[in-house]
């Protein structure tokens, strides 16, 4: 783009209306934009309870498994309480930012040191969680379907793919009324394996605690496996950016929900991981349990393992019985999966294309891909696969929290996340910068250049390479490249009595709240957030014209009470 001569007047454009299914906000759900506080109609707790209803699923069940059939179980069970922690701690400053905020993981990089271009590299890394997790969920639903009813695998791959459509098209609502409705049958066929196996085989734990795995590790701590296993489990570190597109719908805190809103902002948030962990072991307990009777390959595959459980006390009803729960738990993830990945999408497509057709089209781009890779047999590859996404995954989200925890506290980096392209550099080398070479060299690591130890510990390389990176280089540039220009509708200096007043935007004509809306020259007004991103022929006055800035604005409305 070039620079445009400052004018009194909007460009001769027509003015922007959107596609109805974008404009529709209950499907789209402000999906590149601030959650304003007036969308924000669900409790505390109802958005926790959706959240954390998206972490039913069973991968878990089969990563636990992999890691201590690999590396036994003293070494798999310190690797996956080691990621748990590592999880958990990156996990709360992103939590509390995007509550606070009300905004996305995509919108939250944006303003935490990775700058508007920056973050697009991210929204790809965060899709491609959507669609390597759809695929993984979307295999274990179908090996049931195919155990269960003799369905065909293949076949099972695009029923499950079709399955999640109605429920994700709809948004943020109808996901609520999904993870609610199913919650009680999800708990009841969680617990009743470990329940059957704690009557019938009390000895079963203690022999699981001695186990060495089928590979040979041996009983033993190994540092190598711990290392190896702590990797795959740290694949799932992405899972805050799921976890995050249901936060920014949390209602603003207030004296008298503040503690409920505190605890439901930790539990949705890093807790996943708690309830992730204990299903790792949980699930590596079961695959052990039935491993005589199956075999190590259908010991892998969650179903099995749940069959062998229930027979017991169910009989020939236990397969149909664990059928029904690995396909509810299947759904309540992939709907989330679905969900989130046509977020991410639509923020990388919008900054590449400057177009917005909806955030429901990208649900279609990203289920086919996922079907795709059902249909190449990932699950076969599955520890491999985790292992090296792990080290590009924890780059990113290292990098985002030293900007949250270290950065703002050091002032660093502003006090507040800033997301809008008006105010913000292209790229901010304090995050990205950080991201892509504690990526690189991880990501050289796993391959084994620099040695074994090396290898099995390139995800802690990444982590540690991305929390020293990015304050660093935040200090060596001065904090310069976070803002490109004072942010004087609702930035930090900024005298804002109501941030849920609104201004009405100069392209779209549509009232947003506040923190929506950029000062712009362009069209010597208020621009929404989306307008302002989409706009292909502005030439970035705002941020690359001396003098161009600030607009004086109206009076903002507010709200009737």
């Amino acid at each position: 783009m070039t620079d445009t001569a400052l004018t009194s007047t909007p460009p001769k454009e027509p003015r922007r209306s959107y596609a109805r299914l974008a404009a529709d906000e209950s499907r789209e759900d402000y999906s590149l934009r601030y959650a304003p506080h007036a969308f924000r109609r669900w409790s505390p707790g109802s958005v926790a309870g959706t959240a954390l209803g998206g972490i039913a699923y069973l991968a878990d069940f089969a990563i636990g498994a992999s890691i201590v059939f690999a590396y036994g179980f003293t070494s798999g069970a310190a690797a996956i309480l080691a990621a748990a922690v590592v999880i958990f701690l990156t996990g709360i400053p992103i939590a509390r930012a995007c509550a606070t905020y009300g905004l996305d993981m995509d919108l939250v990089t944006r303003g935490a040191g990775f700058g508007y271009f920056g973050s697009t590299l991210t929204s790809l890394i965060y899709a491609s969680f959507t669609f390597i997790f759809f695929a993984l969920e979307g295999s274990i639903m179908a090996q049931a379907m195919h155990q269960a009813f003799g369905l065909p695998v293949q076949l099972g791959y695009l029923l499950t793919t079709l399955i999640v459509i109605p429920v994700v098209f709809r948004g943020m609502g109808a996901l609520a009324k999904v993870q609610a409705w199913t919650q009680p049958v999800w708990l009841v066929g969680l617990a009743l394996p470990f329940l059957v196996l704690a009557f019938e085989a009390p000895g079963a734990w203690g022999d699981f605690t001695r186990f060495g795995g089928t590979d040979g590790a041996g009983s033993g701590f190994s540092w190598i496996g711990f290392g190896f296993g702590t990797g795959i489990a740290l694949s799932l570190i992405a899972q805050i950016g799921e976890q995050a597109d249901y936060l920014r719908f949390m209602p603003a805190e207030t004296p008298a929900n503040r503690r409920r809103r505190r605890l439901a902002v930790l539990a949705a948030g890093p807790g996943w991981v708690v309830i992730g962990a204990a299903k790792q072991l949980g699930g590596a307990f079961l695959a052990f349990a039935a491993l005589e009777a199956v075999g190590k390959t259908h010991a892998l595959e969650p179903i099995a393992p749940q069959v062998e459980a229930l027979r017991p006390w169910l009989g020939g009803f236990a397969l149909p019985a664990a059928a029904l729960f690995v396909i509810v738990s299947q759904i309540k993830i992939n709907v989330t999966n679905a969900y989130s990945g046509s977020l991410s999408w639509s923020n990388f497509f919008s900054r590449v294309t400057h177009r917005h057709p909806g955030r429901v089209w990208y649900i279609f781009l990203n289920l086919a891909i996922a079907l795709t890779l059902m249909e190449l047999d990932m699950f076969a590859m599955l520890g491999r696969l985790l292992g090296f996404y792990s080290n590009v995954g924890i780059a990113w989200i290292a990098a985002v929290a030293a900007d949250l925890v270290i950065n703002k506290r050091l002032g660093l980096s502003p006090p507040y996340i800033e997301f809008k392209r008006a105010y913000l550099y292209a790229v901010n080398p304090a995050g990205f910068g950080a991201m892509v070479i504690a990526s690189t060299v991880s990501i050289l690591a796993f391959s084994g250049l620099f040695g074994t130890y090396a290898e099995a510990f390139s995800t802690f390389i990444a982590a540690g390479l991305a929390l020293l990176l990015c304050p660093l280089i935040a200090w060596a540039t001065g904090g310069k490249y976070y803002l490109a220009r004072p942010n004087t509708v609702s930035g930090p200096d900024a005298e804002v009595a109501d941030v849920t007043a609104t201004h009405t935007c100069a392209v779209c004509e549509t009232a947003y709240e506040l923190p929506d809306i950029a000062d712009c020259p362009a069209w010597s007004g208020p621009v929404c957030s989306l307008c302002c991103s989409l706009d292909a022929t502005c030439g970035d006055v705002c941020r690359k014209t001396p003098g161009a800035g600030p607009v004086a604005l109206p009076t903002p409305s507010v709200r009737p009470v």
